[in-house]
């Protein structure tokens, strides 16, 4: 009897903080999918927020219950049981559109070039858009990991914001 060893899903993170907007990951996702240097055509969206600049690129969360799985009628949205990665079948997809509303992120969205709905499928594994992330804000990590990272990012800005309060609480004492 073969053994069957399951496979830890992984996660691609985003560090906001890192991101510099160079457009490479966008690059590097519309090559690999529709083979052409195109950001529109790409998995991956920066998005940027002005006055502050803020830079966040949005990509598909392969969350545990996808909501745009759930309402295709055509059942083209499924997860991989070995990966974890959600997909589309783009010979079941009729592109009726369904799946954009449902998605939280707005990241599964229809082409009008495949006629189809698309969405990050972290490159079978490996995701170009981190191999050319050269300010290391794109990872792809084990899930426990990911989740452990912004655990402890979120302590660090709680803890800025607590010794910040604190040294503003004590210099209005001191006066």
């Amino acid at each position: 009897m073969v053994s069957e060893e399951k496979v830890v899903a992984k996660v691609l993170t985003v560090d906001a903080t890192k991101c510099t907007e160079c457009g490479l990951c966008e690059m590097a996702c519309s090559m690999r999918n529709v083979g052409e240097f195109n950001p529109a055509r790409s998995r991956i969206q920066v998005i940027s927020f002005e006055p502050d600049f803020f830079r966040l690129p949005l990509v598909c969360l392969q969350c545990y219950q996808p909501a745009c799985a759930e309402v295709c009628p055509q059942g083209a949205i499924t997860r991989d049981k070995d990966t974890g990665i959600v997909r589309v079948s783009a010979q079941k997809c009729d592109g009726c559109r369904m799946c954009e509303p449902a998605c939280p992120l707005g990241v599964i969205v229809f082409s009008p070039v495949e006629e189809k709905a698309v969405k990050c499928e972290l490159c079978d594994g490996k995701p170009q858009c981190v191999e050319f992330c050269t300010a290391g804000a794109l990872e792809y990590k084990e899930a426990e990991a990911a989740a452990y990272d912004r655990q402890r990012t979120a302590a660090e800005r709680l803890r800025e914001v607590y010794l910040s309060a604190e040294s503003t609480f004590s210099r209005g004492q001191g006066g």
